[in-house]
């Protein structure tokens, strides 16, 4: 060591300086940047200027401010998916929380972590009617994002923060990951922590749980099943398990469905895919699951909730031994008998089942000789694995959506990353576009479908996984929702492309209640949007897309832009979406039946 290196610090006194002790807001930062954290999203206001301060001196993240606090909590959601790891986003008090309740519910529902940092007024004027004021006396929000969250919690002492922050990010990351909420007030946001206890590691375990014994149990169904099938939903996604699925499906020769949430998770391109079962579902994969014998179902990181189950089917368990496993205990048999549960992470129970089934294999126990394969092409034979595909060469115009999604298949570079938007282009793009095995669908119409996800998520999707292109297929109605976040991505220049379905109607509802109502549609309609003038004064490229041909030109085009691109598509907007599944759903809810 040098001299140099071994003078202590002096301060302007030329005495040795005392280290600063971290503040609250300080504290917070550094550890999002132990967790990987790059880029935090968040609108500055008043109370929450301290942490925005902190932020501004902070090497190593980067603001990111959106239009809405609502985008913030989607882009913060969207971070996490791509990237696998924490999303951040800090917001103001009173309308600044408020508005991102939707986008942190959506965020729970699809197990997203997410950290949440909200101020709060000062401690010294709790009860007095301050602006924004959002303790108990106000819009109580720790109670308000209690629902929709892990975990909500208030700090109250500068010296609990690195243990509330601890017990949080613990919350979020462990289980079934999720977002957590901290409220701050502005006054704590600048006061000091005892340095021992602000840097911290190890404080929460890695969730790489299995149930040996029900591994076990699994292998001998599998084995002595003749004609097993598999459904992998979103968890396979999520934990990474894409390439163990294909390894055991491969190695048993089992037919594999995904639900919408677990589209990407098998390759459509793959011989035993049987495409999505569930909302938007393939006659193949339901002519299979519903109607072939399968004896065994194997049902990997879904919990067989409305969308999944083409409305809860009583046949997709009927007469068959189901096996179904989950990160969450709770959600195990919740909606279908099971007889065999894996409780446990998707990558490490299939990493464990492969070597159990291969050890049983490698002895001779439980030989095959199941028929799956001539069930899977009896099935094949029986009609095409997409609803009306002569619509998919269609040359009319207003261009058929079905079109629509044949030229953005051809012109998808195949590692995309796709956002989809809750509306008709999910139903259309889950149905019709090609799971390549390393593209992924990410999409939030599972169990909470909020408009909005897929226009704002994809901002923070790209910055999370920069070398990925990212497109996000939405709606009109989605992109009047959110469209403004297009501004977000001009500001940073952040190359997200949109594809806009413009059709002058909220159109999924639109169809279902034709179908339900005879006819008669009620608030569904709107005069149509120039789309790509709307984009272009947000400071993104634009084309206005009229014909097929155009559909990979354009797209091609604003791939290889610098900036976000928006493509403003006019379709058939009478073209019926694949939606008989939800309608029949809804029309059981109506009268108060769910099977």
């Amino acid at each position: 060591m040098t001299a140099a290196a071994e003078s202590p610090v002096l301060d302007a006194a030329g005495a040795p300086a005392v280290p600063t002790a971290p503040t609250v807001a300080q504290v917070v930062l550094e550890q999002l940047k132990r967790e990987g954290v790059r880029h935090v999203f968040g609108i500055p206001g008043g109370p929450v200027t301290p942490i925005f301060d902190a932020l501004d001196r902070e090497p190593g993240l980067t603001l990111i401010a959106p239009r809405h606090e609502a985008g913030a909590a989607f882009m913060a959601a969207g971070y996490a998916r791509a990237g696998g790891r924490l999303g951040a986003c800090l917001l103001t008090t009173g309308p600044g929380a408020t508005n991102a309740l939707t986008a942190v519910a959506a965020a729970k529902a699809d197990g997203l972590p997410v950290l949440v940092v909200t101020a709060q007024v000062s401690t010294t004027v709790f009860g007095k009617g301050s602006l924004q004021d959002s303790t108990e006396s106000g819009a109580d929000t720790v109670a308000l994002f209690r629902p929709v969250t892990k975990m909500s919690a208030l700090l109250a002492s500068p010296a609990n923060a690195p243990d509330l922050l601890r017990r949080a990010l613990r919350v979020a990351m462990t289980g079934r990951r999720g977002p957590v909420h901290l409220s701050i007030p502005t006054d704590l946001m600048r006061r000091p922590v005892a340095p021992d206890g602000a840097v911290f590691s190890g404080y929460r375990p890695l969730s790489r749980l299995f149930d040996r014994e029900a591994v076990k149990e699994c292998a001998a169904v599998l084995l002595a099943a003749r004609r097993p099938a598999i459904l992998a939903g979103h968890g396979v996604n999520l934990s990474g398990a894409r390439a163990e699925l294909r390894e055991l499906a491969e190695l048993l020769s089992i037919p594999t469905a995904t639900t919408p949430k677990g589209k990407g998770a098998f390759a459509e391109t793959h011989p035993l895919s049987l495409r999505t079962f569930g909302l938007a579902s393939s006659p193949l994969a339901e002519r299979y699951l519903l109607e072939t014998g399968v004896d065994a179902l194997f049902v990997i990181g879904s919990s067989l909730h409305e969308n999944s189950t083409s409305g809860w089917d009583p046949r997709l368990a009927l007469g068959r031994t189901v096996i179904q496993q989950d990160v969450d205990p709770e959600t195990i048999g919740r909606n279908y008998s099971v007889d065999v549960a894996l409780a446990g992470d998707a990558k490490t129970t299939l990493r464990e089942l492969l070597f159990h089934l291969r050890r049983l294999l490698a002895v001779g126990e439980h030989p095959r000789g199941g028929d799956g394969g001539a069930a899977l092409a009896r099935a094949r034979a029986a009609g095409p694995a997409v609803l009306n595909p002569d619509s998919t060469r269609s040359e009319a115009l207003p261009m058929k959506p079905q079109r629509l999604m044949r030229e953005l298949d051809a012109a998808l570079p195949e590692d995309a990353m796709i956002f989809l938007d809750v509306g008709n282009n999910t139903l259309w793009a889950t149905h019709y576009l090609t799971a390549t095995g390393r593209n992924d669908f990410v999409h939030n119409w599972g169990d909470f479908a909020a408009m909005g996800f897929g226009v704002a998520a994809c901002v923070g999707g790209k910055l999370a996984a920069p070398a990925r292109p990212v497109v996000a297929i939405v709606g009109d109605g989605g992109f009047a929702m959110a469209g403004m976040e297009v501004s977000t991505a001009a500001t940073h220049r952040i190359p997200v492309v949109w594809v806009v379905l413009n059709d002058g109607r909220l159109n999924a509802v639109h169809h279902g209640q034709t179908l339900q109502y005879d006819g008669r549609t009620i608030g569904t309609e709107f005069r149509r949007m120039d789309v790509a003038a709307i984009a272009t004064g947000l400071g993104a490229w634009s084309r206005r897309v009229r014909r097929p041909e155009d559909v990979g030109l354009a797209l091609r085009a604003a791939l290889a832009r610098r900036g976000p691109s928006v493509l403003d598509v006019a379709i058939d907007a009478d073209e019926v979406p694949p939606i008989l599944s939800r309608v029949r759903s809804l029309d059981k809810l109506f009268v108060g039946d769910h099977r």
